[in-house]
């Protein structure tokens, strides 16, 4: 009878001692979550007028190259050399700019990225404790889950709440 009782509280124990497990495809929750597609779309939009700038500025500056050329026939040859080597000081600074200008952007949108990034995760690590989850997996491309039931995927869940607490 003993030996039957403590068969029970073993079997007892490790029943509660059963961990959770979730996952979320790291994939479909990035593409759904609103926050990120804005970002990138802000992004997708300063980078579309950052190339508009810069096919002005370059347009603008072949017109002056040209009218520059025109006009360096009637110069000294010296005279016309060192204009021309002005105008290539010129050139090499408009690109530098413009250059700048494209990495300030990349940067920008890294930086909004990760933070970006960051909550998800932090929201992830709150939900898992607020539900009792030992463990919370991530799937979807480089994933570590490479099979999961559909009762274990947290996605739908997470993209809810972060899309929810984004809206406010």
């Amino acid at each position: 009878m003993k030996k039957v009782i403590v068969a029970f509280a073993v079997l007892a124990f490790i029943s509660c001692k059963q961990e959770k497990i979730g996952y979320v495809d790291n994939v479909k929750l990035m593409d759904d979550y609103q926050e990120k597609i804005d970002v990138e779309a802000k992004f997708k939009a300063k980078a579309e007028a950052m190339g508009k700038k810069k096919d002005s500025i370059s347009q603008a500056f072949q017109i002056e190259a040209q009218a520059f050329q025109a006009k360096a026939e009637s110069m000294s040859q010296k005279k016309a050399q060192e204009e021309y080597g002005l105008m290539q000081q010129k050139g090499q600074f408009i690109g530098q700019q413009i250059q700048q200008e494209e990495q300030q952007i990349q940067e920008q949108g890294q930086t909004e990225m990760d933070s970006l990034v960051n909550k998800v995760k932090a929201e992830i690590k709150a939900y898992g404790k607020t539900n009792g989850y030992t463990y919370i997996l991530g799937g979807g491309d480089g994933g570590s889950v490479l099979f999961g039931t559909d009762a274990n995927d947290l996605t739908d869940e997470i993209v809810k709440i972060l899309n929810d607490k984004y809206k406010k």
